[in-house]
């Protein structure tokens, strides 16, 4: 019978370590108890010397990111780190190596749980790069696209900023023409630039939108104008709206005379078939998800 791990053990074990109450909690399970063994296996998972340094900011780091031949999966990791001298670190590197390879591995079963699960791969490797180098390190996100188009990414100021892309609707014929590819890269470069946050208007959730006709309205309020006006005014704000967060709705920066809906048009005649843009995610290091 596995023994009775009281609150008290885990806040003594962790008050020496300075680990987790999880990590310090699953160590004295596996040590049926004993504390001096439990404070062994933190030692050598590095997550006592890791967790004495969690409170320190990890801003700094780089965007992994990985990409099948065919185009089918790609993956983009925010791997975090305190200083920018330890994101140029071979150490470092593979260690964003190492995470790629445990999302690829993983595949659907990469959730968010799975990621900041204490017992996990992506913690442990954390943890021992962490007692290597001796800066706080994080892995706050990812993004695996797989099996659903054709991915593209783009990787801009030397690895701080990631945009992975997937298009629809692309048959067998098209998809290994090199007008794709351009495309697919144009769709990537107009992401990082204008960072926008939908990949259609129906993508937009409803709350979204009428919090924006909301602040519209009030905005006329006092105006005098009659109601089937204002309604026009509120439509041409969201127009607005729409240029700003739709990414089809965006001008292009190739060419703003130009919408990324007419970048598209133009593309599927000269691919001989349709393209969407399905879903794109833009991870900056350092930036909130």
């Amino acid at each position: 019978m596995a023994p009775v791990i009281t609150a008290d053990q885990v806040k003594k074990l962790r008050d020496q370590t300075g680990a987790g109450m999880m990590e310090c909690k699953a160590a004295l399970t596996e040590a049926n108890g004993d504390f001096e063994e439990a404070n062994t296996i933190l030692r050598k998972r590095g997550l006592a010397s890791a967790a004495k340094k969690a409170g320190r900011v990890a801003k700094e780091g780089l965007i992994g990111h990985s990409l099948s031949p065919d185009r089918s999966t790609g993956i983009l990791v925010e791997v975090n780190c305190e200083s920018d001298f330890v994101a140029r670190t071979d150490d470092f590197r593979q260690l964003i190596k190492d995470v790629l390879a445990e999302i690829e591995q993983t595949g659907d079963a990469a959730t968010e749980a799975w990621l900041t699960d204490p017992d996990g791969p992506v913690r442990k490797r954390v943890a021992a790069t962490i007692a290597k180098l001796g800066e706080n390190m994080a892995v706050p996100r990812f993004v695996r696209y797989a099996g659903k188009g054709f991915v593209g990414q783009y990787i801009h100021l030397g690895g701080k900023l990631g945009v992975q892309v997937e298009i629809g609707d692309v048959t067998p014929a098209t998809s290994g023409r090199e007008g794709l590819t351009t495309l697919v890269k144009e769709i990537a470069m107009q992401i990082a630039a204008a960072s926008p946050g939908y990949a259609s208007r129906e993508a937009i959730p409803a709350g979204v939108l009428e919090k924006e006709k909301s602040i519209y309205r009030a905005q006329m309020e006092n105006s005098g104008k009659p109601a089937n006006v204002i309604d026009k005014i509120v439509e041409g704000k969201l127009g607005s709206f729409y240029q700003q967060m739709v990414l089809p709705d965006q001008p292009s920066i190739r060419d703003p005379k130009m919408t990324v809906k007419d970048v598209l048009a133009a593309a599927a005649k000269t691919l001989g078939s349709p393209v969407t843009i399905t879903r794109f995610a833009r991870l900056k290091v350092g930036e909130n998800s």
